[in-house]
């Protein structure tokens, strides 16, 4: 089956709670992305769930397409609620990071190869902090996206984004294994707001 190059799960997370665990975390913590020919500015990371046996921090946000024994870093036991985000999803979890654009900052259009449902891949978006500023684009065509939203969006297709505001824009970025819990979620996707998840 083909889904849609984004799809809003009927998930939703407590903004307030995703900040608080943001807040956590030092800002001379973040990693510059290594990929720097695909962005202008200030594109960086923090790995929260990285592939068994990675100790130094870049490797810890890349995931080589070999991994199979994925485990939990340090940074996921100081944010207890990012946690209790990653657990909701029923599908296997491999790397978990969260991703900041600074402002002024922007990512050059760029396709992930295999980054999408039919490849056995997926990977789920979960604004933290964002501002009317911020532009997402797949395909070229603008995806607006909320903190605490979840979005599946298909990133072998091709995608940009920039943060034309004056605040950063953060997402908790999940990779996943396809599987029929995700397909599920997906086909039963609308746009009616779910309750927000709370404990």
């Amino acid at each position: 089956m083909r889904f849609a190059d984004r799809v809003r799960l009927p998930l939703a997370f407590d903004p307030a709670r995703l900040q608080a665990d943001l807040a956590r975390i030092e800002g001379d913590e973040w990693i510059a992305h290594f990929v720097s020919q695909n962005y202008e500015g200030d594109w960086s990371a923090l790995p929260l769930r990285a592939h068994a046996g990675a100790t130094h921090p870049v490797m810890m946000i890349y995931s080589p397409p070999d991994a199979t024994e994925f485990v939990d870093t340090p940074f996921l036991a100081r944010t207890p609620y990012f946690a209790e985000v990653i657990a909701a999803f029923g599908c296997p979890v491999t790397c978990v990071r969260l991703m900041r654009l600074t402002p002024g900052s922007r990512i050059k259009e760029h396709k992930d190869h295999d980054l999408a449902v039919e490849a056995g891949w997926a990977r789920i978006h979960v604004p933290v902090t964002s501002n009317p500023g911020v532009e997402f684009f797949v395909n070229r065509e603008p995806v607006t996206m909320l903190p605490g939203e979840a979005w599946y969006l298909r990133l072998s297709d091709p995608h940009s984004a920039a943060n034309l505001g004056g605040e950063d824009r953060v997402h908790l970025v999940i990779d996943v294994q396809a599987d029929d819990w995700l397909e599920g979620m997906l086909a039963g996707a609308t746009e009616a707001a779910p309750e927000v998840a709370r404990s």
